[in-house]
């Protein structure tokens, strides 16, 4: 079996989806910072409703693919973690976009509608 789709076959293979970007979590964070300048640690919880233990975990694995950077600092005493998409990350979210909505082109029964 090839892994060549056929000329007149549509490519559904897995492997254009990014696997960083893939996990429900790591994408709900990202797509929340697109939408912001920047984000503190707490406004990202709150917003995508994780909890401190799993988000944690996943914007590690969305730094470590350099998506997104920490920046900690101190505001009267306390520490604040804020992040931000780069630019890799943007290009990789609208990459995953772009994928996403070819595997949705010939599904005629389906019809998104955004805002």
């Amino acid at each position: 079996m090839s892994l060549e789709p056929s000329k007149d076959k549509k490519d559904y293979n897995h492997q254009l989806l990014d696997k960083v970007i893939h996990a429900r979590i790591r994408f709900a964070a990202l797509a929340y910072l697109m939408s912001v300048p920047e984000a503190s640690f707490v406004d990202i919880r709150d917003s995508i409703r994780a909890t401190d233990g799993n988000l944690s975990i996943h914007l590690r694995k969305l730094e470590a693919a350099r998506y997104v950077e920490c920046m900690k600092s101190f505001e009267s005493r306390k520490p604040l973690t804020n992040y931000r998409v780069t630019s890799e990350g943007r290009e990789a979210f609208a990459r995953y976009l772009r994928n996403v909505e070819k595997f949705c082109e010939d599904m005629p029964d389906l019809q998104v509608q955004t805002a």
